[in-house]
Formats: structure tokens, C-alpha cells, sequence
């Protein structure tokens, strides 16, 4: 067989043209891998492991659920859509954008969680997400493993107070100021038993436990949680926040 004269002129490829096209065909083949465990990824693993799933209130806590939910506290439509989409039923409050402590962003819950004693206070979305979680994932299970019973309703303090830190005369503002920051008192039960943390907290009974649980489950949700166990000031309440400072004693 005769070849046609063009191929006998062809000049072999250089070494360095081999080394090129060699690794054009390892990215190639690596870039078919990434996208073919991408698409596997997406398909099979769970939505609460995937950071660009939705974030949803019913799926449980996965590898990508904190980066999801903080997305979603620093967004005000998001943080309002992931409550609706997870059953959480609230109205909107308007800002109150001038005053000494002015408020933007609130929400008052009025179903879907387990209802707070006084209800329906004014809270930030952030807040109002982090209960939300709190409690369909740490308050709710934690009741039930260690009491037999489902939580009736939770007991605070308030939400907004516009002061300052420990109620000074000077220094920064509390973050009750912005209504961003819950004072949990006390958990009633179904069966109609009253748990406080001022009376429960340091027990070493079931009720002890349960407190000292929930307090610690919160630390997953609110960015900073202040009990019993951090001063004096706290004896009586679980201090839940979602402000600029992140502690969990």
C-alpha cells in the first residue's frame, strides 16, 4: 500500500508536544472524574452533608448543616424561607429603624415549634431559626430519650430589652437591645412537670441531665449560650443569642 506523499512529509512530534498533549489528556480524564463524582455526590449523599443543598429545618444535622445555617441567619429572605419551608409558622415584624434600640429583621413565632411562655415575643430571624433547630433537634430529642415526655412549653425572661451588658449605666449594648438573644427560664412538660434552671440545672438527676443537654445541644444553633455553669448572673436562665460573640458555658 502506497501512502498519499503528505504523510511521508509529516514531521514526528517533538518530545516536549508529547508531554503536552499527555497532560491534556490527564486533565481531560480527571476533569470527567470530578464531574462524574460530583454527579454521584449529588445524587446519593445526604442533603445535610451537601453545602449547596437547601438548607431545611426537618433533615438532620450533617456535615454541611452549620455552613448552611449561618448562611441562612446572615440572610433576611432566606432565614424567612427556610422557617416557612420547615412548617414554622410566623409573621414578619416591620424595622423599627430610628429610637435609642431600633429593630430590624424580627419575627414573632406563632406555631410550628414548641410554643415560649410569655408568647409570640419580637425576635430576630437569626433567633428565630436558631429556636426553630434547637428545638426540633436538640430540645425535643433530648426530652424525650431522657424524660419519656415531649416538652409543652418553654418559659423565658424576654427577648427585647434595650440596655446595656448587665443592665449598666455604661458599655456596649446587650444584644436583648436587638432582640437578638433569648432567656430561657424553665421547660414544661406534657406530663406537667416543670423543669428551671435556677432549681434543676445542677441537680444530678434525670432533670439535671436534661437541662445541662439542651444547654449544650444550643451551642450548635446560637452562636453564644451562657448558663448556670458561666456566673452568677445566669443562675436562673439559659442566656441563647445569635450576636457577635461565640461562647458556650
Amino acid at each position: 500500500m502506497t501512502l498519499p506523499p503528505w504523510i511521508s512529509s509529516l514531521k514526528p512530534a517533538s518530545a516536549e508536544a508529547l508531554a503536552f498533549g499527555g497532560l491534556w489528556a490527564f486533565l481531560l480524564d480527571a476533569a470527567l472524574v470530578v464531574i462524574a463524582l460530583t454527579w454521584a455526590i449529588d445524587a446519593f449523599a445526604p442533603p445535610q452533608d451537601l453545602p449547596w443543598k437547601p438548607l431545611r429545618l426537618d433533615d438532620p444535622p450533617g456535615l454541611a448543616t452549620a455552613v448552611k445555617f449561618h448562611r441562612a441567619a446572615g440572610d433576611p429572605e432566606l432565614c424567612r424561607e427556610v422557617l416557612e419551608a420547615g412548617g414554622v409558622d410566623f409573621t414578619a415584624e416591620p424595622d423599627r429603624p430610628t429610637g435609642e434600640c431600633p429593630l430590624t429583621n424580627t419575627v414573632r413565632l406563632r406555631g410550628g415549634v414548641t410554643p415560649l411562655a410569655p408568647a409570640a415575643p419580637v425576635m430576630t430571624c437569626p433567633v428565630a431559626l436558631s429556636y426553630a433547630f434547637w428545638d426540633r433537634h436538640v430540645l425535643g430529642p433530648a426530652t424525650r430519650r431522657v424524660m419519656e415526655t415531649d416538652v409543652a412549653r418553654v418559659e423565658h425572661y424576654g427577648v427585647f430589652a434595650c440596655r446595656n451588658v448587665y443592665g449598666r449605666s455604661q458599655g456596649r449594648r446587650s444584644e436583648h437591645a436587638s432582640a437578638n438573644a433569648l432567656d430561657v427560664s424553665a421547660i414544661v412538660l406534657e406530663d406537667g412537670r416543670r423543669l428551671s434552671v435556677l432549681g434543676d440545672f445542677n441537680d444530678e438527676d434525670d432533670g439535671g441531665t436534661l437541662m445541662r443537654a439542651v444547654r449544650t445541644g444550643a451551642c450548635d444553633y446560637f452562636r453564644a449560650v451562657l448558663s448556670p455553669d458561666y456566673n452568677a448572673a445566669h443562675a436562673d436562665h439559659l442566656h441563647l443569642d445569635y450576636g457577635r460573640f461565640g461562647l458556650c458555658r
